[in-house]
């Protein structure tokens, strides 16, 4: 659910970043899924992940691209009722006051902050429903190789995405002239997140609260890089997923379990 990290009292190393000089921006993304063997086969074959164990236990895996960890696996699904589906987490320097923001702004704690060592997390839903996390503490070690590893981007389709950027800017401090936070651009009908001059989220409007599919419904779509779109659609399809919609640079895929997620051109701009 968080980022895998040295034990407590290893040393610490000049590569560790924490949430007190990095928040706003999306710092990790985790999976919760039914199948822990399932899952792990079908995004190793469809975005070459390959895996190590995680500190919180055996229903645990991080994945890795190319040696770096890029996201979480939890295989908690039915054990705790939780809907299948990929979750981001934002960084904040503290997970109580980030709760307490989204609660006075008629958001929602489903879990949390609870401690996970070497930091805290918290899984919440925004007033329109979409859910997200938080995290405060350490970093994934290395941060500026996770974040060219990482997803290429997140994006929350929503109901009003100026009403949505005012939410998440009072609750993670965007655009609020801090050293290091997040800036926010207005691009058309979209609102643009950048953290340190890459754009690290998009919002857009037009998502439906009472739609019957929940794609259509309020919800963060996480977006992974990748070399050739058209042979993730294939080695998802072939691996018990199916594709919601693909062109030359980006296609919605379902995996096995039926969590959503994009995969997008590293040439696309």
């Amino acid at each position: 659910m968080t980022p895998d990290t040295p034990a407590g009292g290893a040393p610490r190393r000049k590569d560790v970043v924490s949430t007190h000089s990095v928040f706003g921006a999306p710092c990790w993304v985790s999976l919760t899924s039914r199948d822990l063997e399932a899952t792990q086969e079908f995004y190793a074959a469809v975005l070459g992940w390959r895996w190590r164990g995680a500190k919180l236990g055996e229903h645990f895996r991080i994945a890795l691209a190319n040696g770096v960890p890029v996201a979480g696996i939890a295989a908690v699904a039915s054990m705790w009722q939780m809907a299948v589906a990929w979750t981001p987490y934002f960084a904040v320097p503290d997970a109580d006051v980030a709760v307490a923001r989204a609660r006075e702004r008629g958001g929602t704690a489903a879990v949390g902050p609870l401690s996970f060592p070497p930091g805290r997390a918290a899984l919440l839903a925004d007033r329109d429903g979409a859910t997200f996390g938080i995290w405060q503490g350490e970093l994934v070690t290395n941060w500026e190789a996770w974040r060219q590893a990482a997803p290429a981007f997140v994006r929350l389709h929503t109901r009003d995405a100026f009403d949505a950027a005012l939410f998440y800017g009072e609750i993670l401090d965007w655009a609020s002239g801090l050293p290091g936070c997040c800036e926010v651009e207005y691009e058309g009908g979209e609102v643009v997140l950048r953290s340190r001059g890459d754009v690290v989220a998009r919002i857009d409007s037009g998502a439906v609260e009472a739609a019957p599919d929940p794609s259509v419904r309020p919800h963060w779509q996480i977006h992974f890089a990748v070399t050739d779109v058209a042979d993730c659609a294939r080695a998802a399809e072939k691996h018990g997923g199916s594709v919601l919609r693909e062109d030359e640079n980006e296609a919605i895929l379902r995996d096995a379990d039926g969590a959503q997620f994009t995969v997008t051109s590293r040439r696309s701009p």
